[in-house]
C-alpha cells in the first residue's frame, strides 16, 4: 500500500490556525477526498476552517484547478465557431438562459450551456425546459458537438465526469453550514465552468433579497474572485452585478417562465428580462470577438427565435407544443388604491416552491405547471380589487403555505412614496 504524502489532520490544523496551504497540499487533499481517502467529516472540518479564515488568491486558484483535474475536461477546439457561455448565481424568476443562449448563438457563436436543476427557492434551467413535451436534458458529448455546429446552442445536464470533487464538496457544504463562503462558492462555480471548456464566460452575479448573497459588496467580491479565476485559467471572463431584490420578469415557476422566454424571443416580454438578456448577450458576444451586433434586432426579426426552435427540436422537444397548465389557481387582489411600492423576491420564490415549482430534496419531483404570475411590479399604480398576482398548482392544499410565505412581502403605498427596489437592475460590471 502506497504511503500518502500528507496527513489531512495537519492540513486542517494549518487552515484552522490561519495558515496557507501549498499547491501540493491542495492537489493531494482534493484527489484524496475524491477517491474516498479523506473522509466527509474531515473535509467538513476543512470547509469550516476555510469558511472562518478564508483563502489567499493562490489557494483559491489551486483549489479550483484541483477540482477541475478531478474529472474530465471538455474540448471545443474542434468546432468551427468560438464558444461563449454564461452562468448565473441564481434568483427568483431568473429564466435568462432560455432566451439568451439562442440569441447569442444566432450570431454564429457556439453556446454550450451546461445547466442544473432547482433546489429550494431558486429554479433550475433544466426543470424549466422539461416543461416542453419531449425535451431531454441528457445529451452525449458527440451529440453536443453536432448540435453546437448545427443549432449553435445546447442547454443540457452536466455529466458526472465534470469536476466530481465539486459534486462531493457541494453536497457536504449544504449540510454543514458552509454554503455562504466566497472561496468555496467561487471554486465550485468556476471549476465546473473551466472543466466545461468554454473560451469565454460571462457571470451574472446577483445581490438582494432573492439572491444567494444579499449584500452587493459581498456579491462584488465574489464576482472579482471568479473573474480572476477564469482569467488565470485562460478563460476570458467578465461579471455583471444584477439586482435580485424584486422578482425578475412576471413569471416565477417552470412552464410559465418558458412562456415568458418565448415572448422575449418573439420581440416582446417584460422590460427587465429583455434588458438583462440584451446586456448579457452583448458581453458574451464581445468576449467571443463579435462587435456591433444588433442584439435587439435579432429579437425583433425572428433570428433568435429560429435558433430557439432549432435548439429545442435538436433535443427532442416540440417548440409548438402546448405547455402544461395547472388545474387550480388563486388570485390575490389589491386591498386598496395606491402604488405598489414593494415586492420582495425571496418570499415569492419560496411561495412558488411551496406551490410545487421547486424541490426540497434532489430526488423530489417538480410540478411544471405550478408557479406565480405577477400582474403588477413596484412602481405600478393599482386600484382596489385589481389582481396583483395569480398562484397556480395542481394541489390546492398548497395554497395556504404559499400565502403564509407571502405575508408582508408586498406593500401598497401612496403616490410619491419611495419605491423599494434596491436600485437599478444592473449595478455594474467587473472585468479583469
Amino acid at each position: 500500500m502506497s504511503i500518502e504524502p500528507f496527513d489531512v489532520v495537519d492540513l486542517i490544523r494549518t487552515k484552522r490556525d490561519r495558515g496557507v496551504l501549498s499547491t501540493a497540499q491542495i492537489q493531494w487533499m482534493i484527489d484524496a477526498y475524491t477517491r474516498g481517502y479523506v473522509a466527509d467529516e474531515q473535509m467538513a472540518a476543512m470547509a469550516m476552517a476555510i469558511f472562518l479564515n478564508g483563502m489567499s488568491r493562490d489557494e483559491v486558484r489551486e483549489l479550483t484547478l484541483a477540482m477541475v483535474a478531478s474529472g474530465t475536461r471538455l474540448d471545443f477546439s474542434g468546432l468551427s465557431k468560438k464558444t461563449t457561455d454564461k452562468h448565473s448565481t441564481g434568483g427568483v424568476g431568473d429564466k435568462i438562459t432560455l432566451p439568451l443562449a439562442p440569441l447569442v448563438a444566432s450570431f454564429g457563436v457556439a453556446v454550450p450551456q451546461l445547466s442544473g436543476r432547482g433546489l429550494g427557492h431558486t429554479g433550475g434551467t433544466l426543470d424549466k425546459l422539461e416543461s416542453i413535451p419531449g425535451w431531454r436534458a441528457n445529451v452525449s458529448v458527440d451529440d453536443m458537438m453536432t448540435q453546437l455546429e448545427s443549432a449553435g446552442a445546447v442547454v443540457c445536464a452536466a455529466g458526472s465526469g465534470l469536476a466530481p470533487a465539486d459534486g462531493k464538496l457541494y453536497a457536504l457544504r449544504d449540510i454543514t453550514g458552509t454554503v455562504e463562503c466566497i472561496p468555496l462558492i467561487a471554486s465550485s462555480i468556476m471549476s465546473k465552468k473551466i472543466a466545461e471548456g468554454t473560451a469565454a464566460l460571462v457571470l451574472d452575479v446577483k445581490f438582494g433579497s432573492g439572491a444567494f448573497l444579499t449584500d452587493i459588496e459581498r456579491s462584488r467580491e465574489l464576482a472579482q474572485v471568479m473573474v480572476r479565476l477564469g482569467e488565470d485559467a485562460g478563460v476570458a471572463t467578465r461579471a455583471v452585478l444584477t439586482n435580485m431584490n424584486v422578482p425578475l420578469g412576471l413569471a416565477i415557476g417552470n412552464a410559465n417562465e418558458v412562456r415568458e422566454s418565448v415572448e422575449v424571443l418573439a420581440g416582446g416580454g417584460p422590460a427587465d428580462v429583455v434588458a438583462l438578456t440584451v446586456e448579457l448577450a452583448r458581453h458574451m458576444l464581445e468576449l467571443a470577438g463579435v462587435v456591433d451586433a444588433d442584439v435587439e434586432g435579432a429579437l425583433r426579426n425572428g433570428q433568435a427565435m429560429d435558433t430557439w426552435r432549432a435548439m429545442i427540436s435538436a433535443q427532442g422537444g416540440d417548440p409548438d407544443a402546448t405547455l402544461p397548465v395547472a388545474k387550480e389557481s388563486h388570485v390575490v387582489t389589491a386591498e386598496r388604491d395606491g402604488v405598489l411600492v414593494e415586492q420582495q423576491a425571496l418570499p415569492f420564490g419560496i411561495a412558488a416552491w411551496r406551490l410545487g415549482a421547486g424541490r426540497a430534496r434532489k430526488e423530489d419531483p417538480v410540478d411544471h405547471a405550478a408557479g406565480i404570475d405577477l400582474h403588477a411590479k413596484p412602481g405600478d399604480t393599482v386600484v382596489a380589487g385589481q389582481p396583483l398576482f395569480t398562484m397556480s398548482t395542481n394541489d390546492p392544499a398548497r395554497f395556504e403555505r404559499a400565502l403564509e410565505a407571502l405575508a408582508g412581502s408586498y406593500r401598497i403605498g401612496e403616490p410619491g412614496d419611495a419605491i423599494e427596489t434596491g436600485g437599478p437592475l444592473i449595478a455594474g460590471v467587473v472585468e479583469a
